[in-house]
Parts: structure tokens; C-alpha cells; sequence
């Protein structure tokens, strides 16, 4: 099989058919693309034991102060969760049509049309947090020396919205990441470096921008949700 591949590779440089964003290193673009997704992959597992655990320590105290974190969570603006929810969603639908318009040999400002409106929702996701953290801060909840709960359970509270803070927060951070990514990809759609025969960092991109989103699917419902009857 090796043989054959780099017999392969020898016919491609003698016919000078040789792709040109092919790495010396691959016998082909199927199997630069395969290794470049699995790499993806493999990234975003220990990113969802990253988050497991966060999400394992949110489970655990909950189950130790229901009745706590149920009286925490009431303060969370579920309509501004609702529409960040919304939002996230319509960026991964935006992220695919990019994607596909890469795949399809679409023209270029095509695929940074489609990469600038992700970036725009993912922006706009951000601003809303930030709003939220805001209101957190004016209202004395972020936990620390200066934290205030006048409610029933003040230990309770600090301790949801610690993890509130820590899971968001890494969130968020994702997110600002994924924006860089999305701005290094607009930047060579621009030059014209995806076509149909060339187009996986755009489709790495996203899997991780999805990754990112569907994270949020998961926190929205446990933070805001959960107990608000």
C-alpha cells in the first residue's frame, strides 16, 4: 500500500497534476483532509472532558442545594438567555452555508459573506453576555469578598453562580477564539484560497464553531431553565 502511494505521488509531480495546497507530507487531498478533520476531532474530545468536568461538579452541587440553586437561577434573565440561544443557532446555520459554499467552488465573497455573518452573531452573542455580567456586577452576585444574597440561601447562591461564572465564562472564551478563527478564514476566502478541490480549514472551522454552539445548548437549559416553574 505505501508503495503504491508514493508510486502515486512520483505519476502526480511527473504529470504535474500535483495539487498545490497538498503537503509533501500526504499522498493525496483526500488524506490531508482526514488527518486534518481527525485532528479536529481528537482536539474537540479533550475539550468535552474539559467541560465535563464543569459540568460534573454543576450536577454534583445541585443535587447537594436544589432548593439553592433553583432560587439562584431566577435571576438570570432567561430572555436574554433564550435569544443568545437563538442567535448561536442561526451562526451555526450560517457556519454550514460557508462551509458549503467553499465545497460547491462558490466565489469568494460568497464565502466571506457567509463567514462575516458568523462572525456578526457570534459578536452579538458576546455583547449580550456582557450585558449579563454587567447586571451580575451592579447587583453585587459575583461571587467573592464583595458577593450579596438577600435571598434564602446565600452559600447556595454564591456557589451557582460561581460555576455560572466558570462555565460561561470558558464559554465565552471559546467564542472569542472561534472569532479569531473565523477572521483568519474570512482573510484567505478574500485571497481566493478555497475552491472545491480546497476547503478544509474552512470545514474544521466548523466543527469547532459548532462545538462551541452546542455547548451552549447544553448550558442554557441547566443554568436557566431547570427549576424556574
Amino acid at each position: 500500500m505505501a508503495a503504491d502511494g508514493h508510486a502515486r505521488v512520483a505519476a502526480e509531480g511527473a504529470h504535474g497534476v500535483r495539487h498545490p495546497r497538498l503537503q509533501h507530507h500526504f499522498d493525496d487531498m483526500e488524506q490531508q483532509a482526514e488527518a486534518s478533520t481527525l485532528g479536529m476531532w481528537v482536539f474537540l474530545v479533550t475539550e468535552i472532558m474539559f467541560f465535563g468536568g464543569l459540568f460534573m461538579a454543576y450536577l454534583v452541587y445541585r443535587t447537594q442545594m436544589p432548593d439553592a440553586f433553583r432560587e439562584a437561577s431566577h435571576h438570570l434573565d432567561i430572555t436574554l438567555g433564550a435569544t443568545n440561544t437563538v442567535i448561536l443557532i442561526v451562526s451555526s446555520l450560517t457556519m454550514a452555508l460557508a462551509v458549503r459554499s467553499a465545497q460547491t467552488g462558490q466565489p469568494a465573497k460568497t464565502q466571506v459573506g457567509w463567514l462575516v455573518a458568523t462572525m456578526v452573531f457570534g459578536a452579538a452573542f458576546l455583547g449580550i453576555k456582557a450585558i449579563e455580567y454587567t447586571e451580575k456586577f451592579r447587583d453585587h452576585i459575583v461571587p467573592g469578598p464583595f458577593f450579596e444574597w438577600h435571598g434564602t440561601y446565600p452559600r447556595g447562591a454564591e456557589m451557582f453562580y460561581s460555576l455560572y461564572f466558570a462555565m460561561t465564562g470558558l464559554h465565552a472564551l471559546h467564542m472569542v477564539v472561534g472569532l479569531g478563527i473565523m477572521t483568519v478564514m474570512a482573510s484567505l476566502a478574500w485571497r481566493g484560497r478555497f475552491d472545491d478541490t480546497y476547503y478544509t480549514p474552512i470545514e474544521v472551522s466548523g466543527l469547532y464553531w459548532h462545538f462551541v454552539d452546542i455547548v451552549w445548548i447544553f448550558l442554557f437549559p441547566l443554568l436557566y431553565l431547570i427549576g424556574r416553574h
